[in-house]
């Protein structure tokens, strides 16, 4: 057969040119398909790098939407891709960044659709103190930017909190420190949301419990805090990257009731503690802050009562203070009264002398009429009267006189007496009304209010009752005819 550029049949070894690839019988060198090498290069590649750490800085850091995460491993002289499938993702304990120098643990393999390798991280760390810090205050620099950590944002802390939330570990001596301030300061309800404060899951537990206490509604089973305290206990800056985290950030921000965060010692600071609302050095100042010392207020109240009644008593003071002194410029009782009792003691001494001179003239006066007032004096002055009295002449004219005198007036008043006597127009048929108590009763109206009367005539007494009274009726007797025109006292 003729040799031919399709076919070229039985050409030298050697020949170039050749338009079909020729089959040699014994020939081991069969064409590999590009499947078939590149599984082959996969499985060398997966063979000789299965377990690999590299080092390097993060660049276009990707997360798709079905939580893979893609991004590309670089140095000064190479770059290198890599992945990090959706179950070894969430596990991160930072979020990455572009930028961010880390140590990435896996395998390098292939893949065959782009002729590429890659590195299949299963772990992913930052690489260093120092480069965990550039991401912390990366961190901090997108929160600040948005506003999370604006001193606007502050609210104030309430004076006497009757219930405190506290986010913490149960089992730490967080709580247990802040429990006894409490208790010693001021004694309060206090809340705790047990969570996990390190490792794996800690942000996301944190983040839920500040916004668990946020969502409280007043008057349910569980009452809300007044107060959340944030708190943890001292550590490494690994050891508090939970606190770092922008979902217990963004949490804190966003909770309803003012927050103190108390992370770490007093040196340690925080991305929540820029959030909250108060940082405390140590979760004991944080109970510090959250409460006054009950006996500094009973003090303050107590001395607050001291000054109002200082308030209420100035006037008073000051109104004693004028008075004494208005009362010293006045004279005194003594001062005032001198003259006069001057005068009572001149008058007095005047009386007692006027005393003594009257009874002495008194005393002279009856010595003078006792030698007058003498036995034989008083008889012969009696019978000296006896023969004046005997000498006397009565003349009978004039004793008649004064006798018919003394009966005209007799005559008179007895003529009068027997004109103003009421029992003389009982003689005539006129009656005399007397009520139960022996009284008179002198008007219809009087009588009125008599259950029972009393008719007095010339010639006696009738018991009667008026007409609608409440006694028996009397039989009425007449003791005499009416005089004419006079009222019928039973009409």
């Amino acid at each position: 057969m003729p040799a031919s550029p399709l076919f070229p049949g039985n050409d030298t070894p050697g020949q170039s040119g050749a338009l079909v690839a020729p089959s040699r019988p014994g020939d081991n060198s069969e064409a590999l398909s590009v499947s078939e090498l590149a599984n082959a290069l996969k499985r060398t590649v997966e063979d000789r790098f299965g377990a690999v750490r590299l080092r390097g800085e993060l660049s276009g850091v990707k997360r798709a939407a079905s939580g893979h995460l893609y991004a590309c491993l670089k140095d000064e002289n190479a770059v290198i891709d890599a992945v990090m499938w959706r179950t070894a993702a969430q596990r991160l304990a930072f979020v990455p960044e572009d930028g961010l120098e880390v140590i990435a643990s896996g395998k390098v393999t292939t893949y065959p659709g782009r002729s590429k390798y890659q590195i299949v991280i299963d772990r992913l760390e930052v690489a260093g103190e120092g480069a965990l810090l550039a991401l912390l205050e990366r961190t901090r620099r997108r929160l600040e930017a948005e506003g999370l950590f604006a001193a606007e944002r502050k609210r104030k802390l309430p004076f006497l909190p009757r219930t405190i939330g506290v986010v913490t570990s149960p089992t730490g001596a967080v709580i247990r420190d802040i429990l006894h301030r409490l208790a010693d300061r001021f004694p309060s309800h206090v809340i705790v949301w047990p969570v996990l404060v390190q490792g794996q899951g800690a942000a996301e537990q944190v983040a839920a419990a500040v916004r668990g206490f946020s969502a409280l509604a007043p008057g349910g089973p569980v009452p809300p805090p007044d107060l959340v305290i944030v708190a943890r206990g001292g550590g490494s800056i690994e050891d508090l990257w939970s606190f770092n985290e922008e979902a217990v950030v963004r949490a804190i921000a966003e909770c309803t009731i003012p927050t103190i965060c108390a992370v770490g010692h007093e040196t340690d600071t925080s991305l929540a503690d820029y959030a909250a609302d108060r940082r405390a050095p140590t979760p004991t100042a944080a109970a510090e802050i959250a409460v006054p010392v009950r006996a500094e207020l009973a003090a303050t109240l107590a001395d607050f009562a001291r000054r109002k009644r200082r308030c209420a008593l100035a006037p008073v003071e000051l109104g004693r203070e004028r008075l004494e002194a208005r009362a010293q410029r006045l004279p005194r009782p003594d001062a005032l009264f001198a003259a006069q009792v001057q005068k009572l003691d001149e008058l007095g001494e005047r009386l007692r002398r006027g005393l003594s001179d009257r009874a002495a003239l008194a005393r002279a006066a009856l010595l003078a009429d006792s030698a007058r007032l003498s036995a034989p004096l008083l008889r012969s002055r009696l019978g000296q009267a006896q023969q004046a009295l005997a000498g006397q002449r009565l003349d009978p004219r004039v004793l008649g006189r004064r006798l018919t005198q003394a009966q005209e007036r007799l005559g008179a008043l007895g003529r009068l007496h027997a004109s103003l006597d009421y029992r003389a127009p009982l003689a005539r048929g006129y009656a005399l009304v007397r009520g139960a108590d022996g009284h008179v009763r002198p008007t219809r109206a009087a009588a009125a209010h008599d259950t029972r009367l009393t008719l007095e005539f010339a010639d006696g007494t009738l018991a009667v009752t008026p007409a609608g009274a409440a006694a028996q009726p009397v039989r009425r007797t007449r003791a005499a005819a009416p005089v004419p025109g006079q009222q019928d006292l039973f009409g």
